[in-house]
């Protein structure tokens, strides 16, 4: 039997929340044994090892600090959630995850396509409007 609406958004909101607060050890409770991770377009593929995973995000934390995010919807499937949010907050890039070489504040859309079984992730997709972060911050594109 697959998950309810309400089993899946605790889910997806836990993982959010420890997202929100650097708390690394909480995003990885929410993670099914041999999850895959993806961030679109990005470096990295999709990954399933942990340990690449919990390198992902230490590398994020210091090149993110959100301060809040502002929901645009959310679709459900039977084993799926698809979250869309306006990320705002501050970009320190280094280069290596958003690429643009440059730091301030700025907002990104994400669309996430979360695969949910037995209330963890199995599989994480999200796409970031790398196009948006860049015009925020100034950047010339082409």
């Amino acid at each position: 039997m697959g998950m309810t609406r309400e089993e899946m958004d605790t889910v997806v909101n836990d993982h959010f929340t420890y997202e929100a607060n650097d708390d690394l050890e909480g995003v990885m409770s929410t993670l099914a044994e041999g999850a895959s991770h993806e961030i679109i377009p990005g470096p990295y593929g999709a990954l399933t090892d942990p340990e690449r995973i919990r390198e992902f995000y230490t590398k994020l934390y210091t090149e993110l600090t959100g301060e809040g995010v502002t929901p645009v919807r959310r679709l459900y499937g039977d084993d799926f959630v698809v979250d869309e949010t306006i990320w705002h907050g501050h970009i320190h890039d280094r280069g290596s995850l958003l690429s643009a070489g440059r730091s301030g504040p700025g907002d990104m859309r994400l669309l996430h396509v979360f695969d949910l079984r037995d209330g963890k992730i199995v599989k994480e997709q999200a796409w970031w409007d790398l196009g948006l972060v860049h015009r925020c911050l100034g950047c010339t594109v082409g």
